[in-house]
């Protein structure tokens, strides 16, 4: 079997480190970070988009200090062993087409959920949309193009997709991985529905490519563009 073929069938993690990881996120991060630490974030800055982008950076600080922590540093590992690689120059069309793919369904998943009287918005780009500056616009794509997509990838589908990949096989891992990623998103209900579209893109480019790169890369200019077209709006 080829090395780069490796990471789909095997992994040198436990029940024990997935189960620590995922209580991270759906425990401390939710219930210590998303509430009562954001909220004296906005407390002390007075501004959502500002306590908003604050606690992005907390939330992706903590995750991969959990990473490296928890599946990293034990077994003396690199961070190549949660996609952290480069990939090849041949899946460069590839994330063109990853990248018009998700704009598609995305738009169409926004459009289908309307129905239901859902949109999108939050409280951070509500936050945005009152207050357009050079300086605002350039926070939000440094929060939602650039901060996000690197942590979300390392840990949702570099160690979460590659988890389950080993054990549950392609089509589980997709689903199972992009359900998590839409669940860690709570609370923000809306915008689930394009969170899990998203989720199965990013399993797919992972698995495509064996590097998050790929994933990182249609992410963050998916992300960009909602943040551009938030403003335009």
């Amino acid at each position: 079997m080829k090395t780069t073929e490796m990471w789909k069938k095997s992994d040198p993690w436990t029940w024990r480190q997935m189960l620590a990881l995922l209580a991270l996120e759906f425990v401390f991060v939710i219930f210590v970070i998303k509430y009562p630490l954001q909220q004296l974030y906005v407390d002390w800055l007075q501004n959502t988009l500002y306590a908003g982008t604050l606690t992005g950076l907390t939330i992706a600080i903590t995750l991969m200090l959990g990473i490296s922590i928890v599946a990293l540093r034990p077994q003396k590992l690199s961070w190549a062993e949660v996609g952290v690689k480069s990939f090849s120059a041949k899946d460069w069309w590839r994330i063109i087409l990853w990248i018009l793919a998700l704009i598609i369904l995305s738009l169409a998943t926004v459009y289908l959920t309307s129905f239901l009287g859902t949109t999108v918005e939050n409280s951070k780009t509500e936050s945005l949309k009152q207050h357009v500056t050079l300086f605002t616009l350039l926070l939000g794509v440094i929060s939602a193009g650039i901060i996000s997509p690197v942590y979300e990838e390392i840990f949702y589908r570099g160690f979460i997709y590659r988890w389950l990949r080993t054990r549950v096989g392609i089509g589980g891992a997709i689903l199972i991985s992009a359900l998590i990623f839409t669940a860690a998103h709570y609370p923000t209900t809306n915008a689930m529905p394009v969170n899990f579209v998203g989720g199965v893109i990013f399993a797919w480019a992972y698995e495509r490519t064996g590097s998050v790169w790929p994933g990182i890369l249609v992410h963050g200019i998916t992300n960009t563009i909602g943040v551009l077209l938030t403003v335009a709006g």
